[in-house]
């Protein structure tokens, strides 16, 4: 089966460590859950959410709020270009974007979604009550906690969210399909990418997410725990921000782990590339992620020769593979992965191919990839302090002490 993912490594992996990846992968998989996500039909119902969801879809209907974070909502935000309705993403109480949203729709021409498993983070809960105070529509997608709590005290419909591992579950379930079909996007054609590509991801041999996870956990071993995406195309940028996401909170755990980073391409040659080429080595992996034939393109009219004509999308492209070139020739390991088209199909490989990977790597340093059990630490101490109406001076002093604390004789 062809999946249109190609990805490229330097150094190359050789076939015996790839089979070295594979022996400890089938070791580890026994002490953690298995990835309930290669499953792409069981945590979805289509004719359901096509019911519940028609009374909101009128000629009326301009505007997709989503209120939500994290997992909740990164699946959404790597389908938003494909949107025949305005997606505005609230992702918590940050006052330019929530009056931003604000000012742009009406009760009369939007839908408000807020999406949350546990039901008790303060990005979503504290937004809700403004935009009903207002008079917007809701559709909730909740099962349990403060939040669902506020839905039905409202009476609005309600979609259940399993208790799933968030960024894993968006792409599978209620939570990233329902706000994208709301939105005009062919979730069936997304959906059947995922499928598509997991009969090939899900295969414990050599693939190209089994591939991708040796190639970083055998520069993990070498000391290399910073992975910098840059993304060269808007369109890819939601994928790139679950797989973030899905790196640093999947591997990062048990003292172990990597951190995902990115900014946009090609912008961030001219931002971060003298360090990758010419700073400190052996700590960064950059990744490179492009795309063959964008949509929409633009053929440009240049003086300089070898530019004009050609599409915006070669000359940005051009550009990637002569930084990919330029990495490898100053010795600094590195990856290209890229997709034909920005397409629901492309972006449903190209997701699976990111939560393989991750769910991969995850195995080989022996993680739990589907837990975050430190995130829970600042949400109590946030909640505590609005409750306590904690000022800013007190907080400073709890900082403090702490800090003394904690890091004595530290420098």
């Amino acid at each position: 089966m062809t999946i249109d993912v190609k990805f490229e490594c330097y150094p190359e992996i050789s076939d015996s460590m790839v089979e070295d990846s594979i022996n400890l992968i089938n070791k580890n998989k026994e002490n953690w859950d298995p990835p309930f996500f290669f499953d792409t039909k069981t945590y979805i119902d289509l004719p359901k959410l096509q019911k519940i969801t028609e009374q909101f879809i009128t000629d009326n209907l301009k505007n997709i709020i989503v209120l939500g974070t994290g997992g909740s909502i990164q699946t959404l935000l790597a389908l938003k270009h494909l949107a025949k309705r305005k997606i505005f993403p609230v992702t918590s109480s940050r006052a330019v974007e929530l009056k931003g949203c604000l000012d742009k729709t009406s009760p009369e021409d939007s839908i408000v979604i807020p999406i949350s498993r546990g039901g008790e983070t303060i990005d979503i809960n504290s937004t809700i009550g403004t935009f009903l105070k207002l008079g917007y529509k809701f559709l909730g997608l909740s099962s349990m906690g403060t939040m669902n709590t506020i839905l039905k005290k409202i009476d609005c419909p309600i979609l259940d969210v399993p208790n799933l591992s968030g960024r894993y579950a968006g792409s599978v379930t209620n939570v990233g399909i329902v706000p994208a079909y709301m939105a005009g996007i062919n979730v069936k054609e997304f959906l059947n990418g995922l499928e598509n590509s997991y009969e090939v991801f899900s295969k414990y041999e050599k693939q190209p997410s089994i591939e991708l996870a040796t190639f970083l956990f055998n520069l993990y071993k070498k000391g290399y725990n910073v992975v910098f995406s840059m993304p060269y195309s808007k369109n890819l940028e939601g994928s790139i921000g679950l797989w973030v996401q899905g790196i640093s909170e999947s591997t990062g755990k048990d003292e172990k782990g990597m951190i995902g980073t990115y900014q946009s391409a090609p912008i961030c040659q001219h931002s971060v590339l003298e360090y990758l080429l010419g700073g400190t080595k052996g700590i960064v992996i950059p990744i490179l992620w492009t795309i063959k034939n964008e949509n929409p393109d633009v053929f440009l009219t240049s003086s300089v020769a070898h530019v004009d004509g050609q599409s915006a999308q070669t000359i940005v492209n051009y550009q990637a593979n002569a930084t990919f070139q330029a990495l490898i020739q100053q010795q600094v390991p590195s990856a290209k992965i890229s997709i034909e088209g920005p397409s629901e199909g492309n972006i449903g490989h190209l997701i699976a191919f990111i939560l393989s990977s991750i769910y991969y790597l995850c195995l080989l340093l022996n993680v739990n990839w589907a837990n975050n059990p430190k995130v829970i630490i600042g949400k109590e101490i946030c909640n505590e302090g609005l409750k306590q109406k904690i000022t800013s001076e007190q907080e400073i002093k709890i900082r403090r002490e702490i800090a003394q604390e904690k890091f004595k004789e530290f420098f």
